[in-house]
């Protein structure tokens, strides 16, 4: 076997998981452009802290709710076509913010583009373990991690560039202009690489309440690990979209829209790092260390971001914050050892309805929370933190996966 052969077989990569890939990039790259900088966006176009703190909040209710017709569109449709719908919805969110510059006009595209990730999500991963055996999974996460993360580097970069040369409103507008060359790109490319599947036994039953079903099959290993993912979620969301704010006009010493996105940059390329070596090891060792351990970066970021006042300590928050991913697909891959078989894509999509509508909670009273004092915001996402990795250090499951035997 060829050097490139014996490297896509580690890497785990197929055909399909290659148009997959390549599909992530593209969306990914357009939708993070202008992603990152739309809370600043909103305050220049007149939103409100509340507001702000509706996007968030909305785009994680969203993505609950979303992932309802994304795990079970994936299942009806197939994940070929499923993800063709997908991304049309995210063409239609651009063109609100490109031609209605009201802050309605970004909530209302928002709950288009923002949650496509989510949506999308559980056709990725059901495709990921249809293609792929079970000691490749954690690896077909993990490489799946690392491309959709290559947009969240370059992408804050080019937004910021834009918004710098432009201005907020017109580097925002083309932006997602670009973005939307992008998407149509990626459609394109969908079609000619991601190979055809066979719809699953879902076909006409699509709604909360088939989904709602499968909650008797979710182990209560599963569920103890949905319980610490939902508090350190509270964690990351309650401050997540006034990071931009406050590194930007808050701190002692501002950064620009520019060097904020190289913030981004140098979190995504820790987290690209770390990704590969991590999966290796947990494909063969216990998961368990690697979920705790990406508990704790998220515990400590937002405490780091309190006393970020200078560029260099926020480039340190920010390694902090990229080495969040640590046990990211370690845990994806958990959900899919824990899920029925035959149901990958659904208890997928019922994992991430339960846990974003709770979350949602959390991301709706960070603007709250801001109004009192970023103190008080970032305290409070560092304490449900605490307790959520505490809670799955004590009663986290601890599996092994196989290795597979040794040829002779």
């Amino acid at each position: 076997m060829s050097w490139p052969k014996r490297l896509f077989e580690f890497l785990g990569l197929r055909r399909s998981i290659v148009g997959m890939l390549s599909m992530g990039i593209l969306v990914g790259m357009g939708e993070h452009m202008g992603e990152q900088f739309l809370p600043s966006y909103l305050e220049v176009i007149g939103g409100t802290a509340l507001l702000i703190g509706l996007l968030n909040g909305m785009d994680n209710l969203l993505g609950a709710i979303y992932s309802v017709p994304g795990g079970q569109l994936a299942e009806w449709l197939g994940v070929k076509r499923s993800l063709v719908v997908f991304n049309i919805m995210s063409i239609v969110g651009f063109l609100f913010v490109i031609f209605i510059q009201r802050p309605w006009a970004v909530i209302a595209g928002a709950a288009l583009f923002l949650s496509w990730t989510a949506i999308s999500m559980p056709a990725t991963m059901g495709l990921i373990a249809r293609v792929l055996p079970k000691t490749k999974r954690t690896m077909g996460v993990s490489v799946q991690s690392i491309v959709r993360r290559l947009p969240m580097a370059i992408g804050p970069v080019i937004g910021g560039v834009l918004i710098y040369r432009w201005g907020w409103v017109d580097g925002i507008r083309i932006a997602f202009a670009v973005a939307i060359a992008l998407a149509v790109a990626a459609l394109i490319l969908q079609q000619v690489l991601i190979e055809p599947d066979t719809p699953g036994k879902g076909k006409g039953a699509l709604g909360i309440r088939p989904m709602l079903a499968l909650l008797p099959q979710m182990s209560p290993q599963l569920r103890r690990l949905l319980v610490a993912d939902v508090l350190v979620r509270f964690c990351e969301q309650i401050p997540y979209p006034f990071v931009v704010i406050w590194s930007t006009t808050r701190i002692a010493h501002a950064v620009s829209a520019e060097q904020f996105g190289w913030l981004r940059t140098i979190e995504m390329a820790t987290a690209i790092l770390i990704y590969i070596p991590v999966a290796f090891l947990a494909d063969r060792s216990h998961k368990k260390p690697f979920v705790v351990m990406t508990f704790v970066f998220f515990t400590a970021f937002p405490l780091m971001l309190l006393f970020s006042q200078s560029l260099e300590l926020l480039i340190a928050a920010f390694i902090l914050r990229g080495l969040k991913e640590f046990g990211e697909p370690t845990r994806k891959a958990l959900i899919m050892d824990l899920a029925p078989e035959d149901h990958k894509a659904g208890m997928f999509g019922l994992y991430y309805l339960i846990r974003d509508t709770i979350v949602s909670l959390a991301a709706f009273g960070g603007g709250a929370l801001w109004m009192i004092s970023p103190a008080t915001n970032f305290l409070t996402a560092f304490a449900f933190g605490a307790i959520g990795t505490i809670w799955f250090a004590f009663r986290g499951t601890d599996l092994q996966t196989q290795t597979p035997p040794t040829r002779a």
